[in-house]
């Protein structure tokens, strides 16, 4: 892989030649025609369309995770929730990151710094309250879940509390 990056060609189709049977290349296809049990969109905004929705839902993927911001354009997120498909909206699933660098920021301001374990901890955390809320906020009458729906009112509301707690509002 380093070989390959190396040669600023960017091919897939040169990992596939080196390493037979263990890269597959399918020219003309994206990686959503590859069978799996998770999708993880996580190369650029938009990468995954409708069809490609489809086609995975077709192939008995289980869950979709957004690893990048906003990788699945709208139909393809109507499509993943329309089949029942688990769909963690990046806003979500990025959260780690986000929070990772306030744990950070928090560590800077006590001048201190926390172990590997702290800082898991505190993640584990973080991302445990982001899921709560998201199935508090998207849970839907036949008992689904609609991770968007949530992570979106989930936000919405911690900013209006926190407008509250402020006296802005």
């Amino acid at each position: 892989m380093l070989d390959m990056r190396a040669s600023n060609r960017n091919k897939v189709q040169d990992m596939a030649d080196k390493f037979p049977g263990k890269a597959k290349f399918t020219a003309g296809k994206k990686a959503w025609s590859v069978k799996c049990d998770i999708a993880c969109p996580c190369a650029f905004q938009n990468e995954m369309a409708e069809e490609d929705a489809k086609e995975l839902i077709a192939n008995g993927v289980k869950y979709v995770a957004e690893v990048s911001n906003m990788g699945c354009q709208p139909g393809a997120i109507a499509a993943l929730q329309g089949a029942k498909i688990p769909f963690g909206p990046g806003k979500a699933v990025n959260a780690g990151g986000v929070a990772t660098s306030g744990l950070e920021i928090c560590q800077n301001a006590e001048h201190r710094n926390w172990t590997a374990e702290e800082v898991d901890k505190n993640l584990h955390t973080i991302m445990n309250n982001i899921y709560d809320m998201c199935v508090e906020y998207g849970k839907q009458a036949d008992g689904t879940i609609n991770y968007v729906k949530g992570a979106n009112i989930a936000g919405f509301m911690r900013v209006a509390k926190a407008m509250l707690a402020q006296g802005i509002i």
